[in-house]
């Protein structure tokens, strides 16, 4: 395997590329290794030990032309190495090791002659990680972690809560799959029923996290988006009558339609308003459109999902931002407040009823949820008052509160925004 170690090369310049390369690898690494080994838990403890034989090597050796297949080669020796040292007593055990060894000379077609009707492994680890057995909120936090590469900080973002209560789920669900001896499986019937509302949550809290990045340099990860869509396409093929499934997908097409319009050349964020409706994808609108209908005529037009798109929808039907409905956006986040109590809906309600009333009636909501735990360091919350206080002439209030908001964005090109549009309230 080629390596490259340019003189230029530093030693945080490879620690960069190990991380990157880590980033982008980890989920197929432990879902590989998952598949083989049926063991959830093992597979991601060996593919941490991938990282830190990369972090060891490729500062010495160079790194390799290809990241990924280095990484994945050093994990299956790590599984074999395993299955090797590990008493021999169980004939499943001596099996898993034989398809290690042979594996190189199964036919091509071999993914194709599993018995698998989900029919994608990173889905299969999902339903895996989303079992009943675990408590709710640590299912989802287990797949964000595993399978999609989110950090901690990260998968806190999108909860609302410390880190260290996400890293105390992620740990405990860990020693649960470890020690239950849950498979590593496809549900099917009633069992998939069962955890679909949260494997919908996990593809949900991708796409989120690709759409606006919790942290680092850029606003967006297209690469997180793309696969939230692929995962939510498999999901409806498999449970094409679940209402939620195809108002999931629609809200994730109409979002994503946005993002050529969403970032100008030098990647600095384009809000809303002030976007160049040309160049949102009328083909995913379309797409999003139908899967929305869908959704509706299987009786979920009031779901979580299915509200979320038909606000969307809202904006995508506006030719014009000074065309945008806000009225009914303001009556469908008053509809979906009511199905999720959540002071996150009751924020983007008064953005729309600032919209539709004028700021003055968006600050009496934000003023009733100022004091949500949930919010103490969203940064959103400053953000939109420092909106409405602006939009009322307050500037000296309207530019503290962006600059308090700034302060509390995690994500590099958010911050900037925020600092600019401070500097701008004049």
């Amino acid at each position: 395997m080629l390596f490259t170690l340019s003189a230029a090369m530093t030693a945080a310049d490879t620690h960069r590329a190990v991380l990157a390369a880590w980033r982008i690898e980890q989920p197929r690494l432990i879902t590989s290794l998952a598949r083989m080994l049926r063991d959830v838990p093992l597979a991601e403890e060996l593919t941490q030990e991938a990282l830190l034989a990369a972090l060891e090597h490729w500062p010495r050796a160079g790194v390799p032309d290809r990241p990924g297949a280095w990484l994945m080669t050093t994990a299956r020796r790590l599984a074999l190495n395993h299955l090797q040292r590990a008493p021999m007593l169980e004939r499943n055990h001596a099996m898993l090791l034989s398809e290690l060894e042979q594996e190189q000379f199964l036919p091509p077609d071999y993914e194709a002659m599993l018995d698998d009707d989900i029919g994608d492994e990173m889905l299969r680890l999902i339903f895996t990680a989303c079992h009943p057995l675990l408590p709710y909120d640590a299912r989802t936090a287990l797949a964000l972690r595993m399978v999609c590469g989110l950090t901690t900080a990260e998968i806190a973002r999108a909860f609302l809560v410390p880190e260290a209560t996400v890293s105390q789920r992620i740990v405990r669900a860990k020693r649960t799959l470890s020690e239950s001896g849950l498979a590593y499986e496809t549900p099917h019937g009633g069992e998939l029923a069962a955890r679909l509302s949260s494997v919908l949550e996990v593809v949900y809290l991708i796409f989120n996290e690709g759409y606006t990045a919790a942290r680092g340099d850029d606003w967006l990860r297209p690469d997180l988006c793309g696969e939230a869509l692929r995962l939510g396409r498999i999901v409806i093929a498999i449970a094409p009558d679940e209402a939620e499934a195809h108002g999931l997908l629609a809200l994730m097409e109409l979002n994503a339609s946005r993002t050529a319009a969403r970032t100008d050349a030098a990647g600095e964020p384009i809000l809303l308003l002030d976007q160049d409706r040309a160049l949102w994808d009328q083909l995913q609108i379309q797409r999003g459109m139908r899967s929305l209908a869908r959704a509706e005529e299987l009786g979920g037009a009031g779901g979580f999902y299915a509200l979320q798109a038909a606000i969307v929808a809202c904006h995508v039907r506006a030719a014009r931002a000074a065309e945008t409905d806000w009225l009914r956006i303001a009556l469908l986040y008053a509809e979906l407040s009511a199905v999720t109590r959540s002071p996150i809906v009751e924020l983007n309600r008064a953005i729309a009823v600032g919209m539709a009333e004028g700021p003055a009636s968006a600050l009496v909501i934000l003023d009733r949820i100022a004091d949500a735990p949930a919010l103490k360091t969203y940064h959103l919350l400053p953000s939109v008052r420092g909106d409405m206080l602006r939009r009322l002439g307050r500037h000296d209030e309207a530019r503290a509160a962006f600059e308090a908001a700034a302060v509390l964005a995690g994500n590099k090109r958010e911050r900037e925004l925020l600092l600019r549009r401070a500097r701008e309230t004049v």
